[in-house]
């Protein structure tokens, strides 16, 4: 068993939380990221990696992380600045990193500016819209599900975003056509609140989707960039922007596992198979493989 170490690092306008799982060893450590996803959604994916650190952490505004200064847009380029000023405060040399959705997004940003901070970047279906062939009829969707949030709350806007995360195949013209799907189907709620502060629909949504990566930058960069997807949601939007992802930096997507959450455990109530892709992300972190 590794221990786990909870720390608190203060940047400008968050405060973020972190956790170190310390293992002895020569491997590199590992730092796991998601966003909006905490710390909390890759307990068991960390739990598989005994063998060497493991850094998770909670992004400002995500779980135990706050946001002191709320005027302060949630961006991928701010979300990268906490990325690079948690790397040195641990102040553990180059690392592996894990990312998966907003999370490999961030990852991104964080190596076109940072590259000698990360020797393998494992980026797992970003959800980068402007790479995708129907990006047109992507981004409609996108800004109504944010429309549909400012107008009716959480409820209406999370069954809209769910409806589009699982939908397969690219999206058509008369997508927005189709009636609204029914937010008690999915156990959420039909009334608003009157809240307006979500961490995905308010904070996240519309920064993370319209990222434009450097592939300037990426292509410089000295880090291994390995882009991966999930077996099973090739034909779902992230992962058709993981494959379009690779495809602009030359290679060719790793497919872990299950789906867009194929990491995650039991304890999210939505179980991927953590240990088939611990499997494969051990082998692609493997020192012979950079």
């Amino acid at each position: 068993m590794t221990e786990l170490v909870t720390h608190t690092l203060e940047v400008p306008g968050a405060s973020l939380v972190y956790d170190v799982r310390s293992a002895p060893g020569d491997a590199l450590p590992l730092v796991i990221a998601g966003s909006p996803m905490d710390a909390s959604g890759f307990t068991t994916l960390a739990s598989l990696f005994d063998d060497r650190t493991v850094i998770t952490y909670d992004p400002r505004g995500t779980g135990r992380g706050t946001r002191t200064d709320t005027s302060i847009p949630s961006t991928p380029a701010l979300h990268a600045d906490d990325l690079h000023r948690l790397l040195v405060e641990l102040d553990l040399g180059p690392v592996d990193v894990f990312a998966s959705s907003g999370g490999a997004v961030n990852a991104l940003e964080l190596v076109s500016r940072h590259p000698a901070q990360v020797r393998t970047l494992v980026a797992h279906e970003p959800p980068i819209l402007e790479l995708l062939p129907d990006r047109l009829q992507a981004e409609a969707v996108r800004d109504d599900i944010h429309e549909t949030y400012q107008r009716s709350g959480t409820g209406p806007a999370m069954a809209k975003f769910i409806a589009l995360v699982g939908y397969e195949g690219e999206l058509t013209s008369g997508y927005l056509d189709r009636p609204a799907p029914n937010p008690a189907e999915f156990g959420l709620p039909t009334e608003d609140d009157g809240t307006r502060d979500d961490v995905l629909l308010s904070q996240n949504w519309l920064s993370c989707t319209g990222y434009r990566p450097d592939f300037d930058a990426l292509a410089k960069a000295s880090t291994h960039i390995v882009v991966a997807g999930g077996r099973e949601s090739t034909r779902q939007l992230c992962g058709r922007a993981a494959a379009a992802l690779a495809d602009r930096l030359g290679t060719s997507p790793m497919l872990f596992p299950g789906d867009h959450g194929g990491f995650m455990g039991a304890e999210q109530g939505m179980a991927g198979d953590p240990e088939a892709f611990a499997t494969v992300l051990r082998d692609v972190l493997q020192p012979s493989r950079v």
